[in-house]
């Protein structure tokens, strides 16, 4: 996570912001361990953050549990996937257990002057994301909006190369669409991990 340095005019002091609010992170990585599926049906994935030129993706496996969906996200009491881990840190003073988790990330992104946080979840993955700026994305272009369309299904690479054929490589898609797409956030790997498998797939 990068850092800036800030010097007051005033004093000349100098100060290090960071370019997340740190209690923003931290939340959000607390919450995605406390929260995540241990059982073994999602085959022992690990929590997951990915640091982005304009975001933070965190991402943890089982989404959301219970009967929490994500516009009550931060506003009720959410059923507890792992009780005895929430206690246990509880205990030793790492988190309050009180729900207000969530309305932090909020108030700290706001009191940063930084967008609000963005939540997803899908696909068995819950994923919260924090932006590092309030800049409007770059409209898309046709080929892009031809792409998030067709991926709409997950597709591996020769699907999309199969696509456009005629109309553009696939070296160009990578470098020129999909990967601008991949870092904005519109389209997702099906296999993060291992983003040159050979069983790649990608979706919007």
């Amino acid at each position: 996570m990068k850092t800036a340095t800030c010097i007051d005019p005033q004093t000349g002091r100098r100060s290090d912001k960071p370019e997340y609010p740190v209690v923003a992170v931290r939340e959000l990585i607390l919450n995605a361990l406390v929260h995540r599926d241990y059982s073994t049906h999602t085959d022992y994935t690990p929590v997951t953050i990915r640091m982005f030129s304009n975001r933070i993706e965190i991402e943890n496996p089982g989404g959301l549990y219970g009967r929490m969906t994500l516009d009550k996200l931060g506003k009720v009491a959410a059923d507890t996937r792992n009780p005895f881990l929430a206690n246990a840190l509880e205990v030793i003073d790492v988190t309050e257990n009180r729900y207000s988790g969530i309305p932090t990330v909020y108030s700290a992104m706001k009191n940063a002057g930084l967008p609000e946080p963005k939540f997803e979840n899908e696909r068995g993955i819950f994923r919260a994301s924090l932006y590092n700026s309030a800049e409007i994305p770059a409209p898309v272009t046709g080929n892009e909006e031809d792409l998030l369309i067709f991926c709409r299904t997950p597709r591996t690479r020769a699907e999309i190369e199969q696509h456009f054929k005629g109309r553009l490589s696939i070296n160009y898609l990578m470098a020129h669409i999909i990967r601008p797409l991949i870092e904005q956030g519109k389209i997702k790997l099906a296999i993060p991990d291992k983003p040159r498998s050979k069983n790649q797939k990608y979706y919007s």
